[in-house]
């Protein structure tokens, strides 16, 4: 009786222990894949993804009559393009929007006076038009169909 005891505590030791063994196996291959946890996913979490394939619409010769100094009856100009960044599927409705952004880029601009504008640069103003289309839109409750606005071309007369 005692060797018969011992033969099953010898077979339900080697069972526990090959039981161990392929749960560890089992816990050590999902593990290599687990997205925490292999080299491989960490790779690829490491490589950038691609940009998306943007189409740009252009509104060409916006004016704006900026205003002089005090004193100065002379009338000046900024005459601009710009260029909208926008998603494959938004280029239609962009194009749509168009006299709206037209509208809005000579509203926001032309609280400028010649002086002001001569001191800014090309990204401020970009900066300064990106900021009137956000508000612009978002008093409407909408989306852009854009994702940034460009300069394409600045003079300033």
């Amino acid at each position: 009786m005692k060797q018969k005891f011992k033969l099953i505590a010898v077979v339900a030791l080697v069972g526990l222990l090959a039981a161990g063994a392929a749960g560890g196996a089992v816990w050590w291959v999902l593990g290599a894949r687990a997205p925490h946890g292999g080299k491989a996913e960490a790779a690829a979490a490491e490589e950038p993804k691609p940009a998306p394939d943007y189409k740009y619409v252009t509104l060409e010769k916006v004016l704006v009559m900026v205003r002089g100094g005090e004193g100065d009856n002379t009338p000046h100009y900024m005459a601009l393009d710009i260029v909208f960044k926008a998603l494959p599927d938004q280029e239609k409705r962009t194009k749509e929007h168009l006299p709206l952004l037209r509208t809005v880029a000579v509203g926001a601009l032309s609280a400028y006076t010649l002086e002001a504008a001569r001191e800014m640069t090309v990204p401020q103003f970009g900066e300064a038009l990106n900021k009137a289309y956000r508000d612009s839109y978002a008093a409407e409750r909408r989306d852009a169909p854009f994702a940034e606005a460009l300069i394409g071309k600045l003079i300033i007369e």
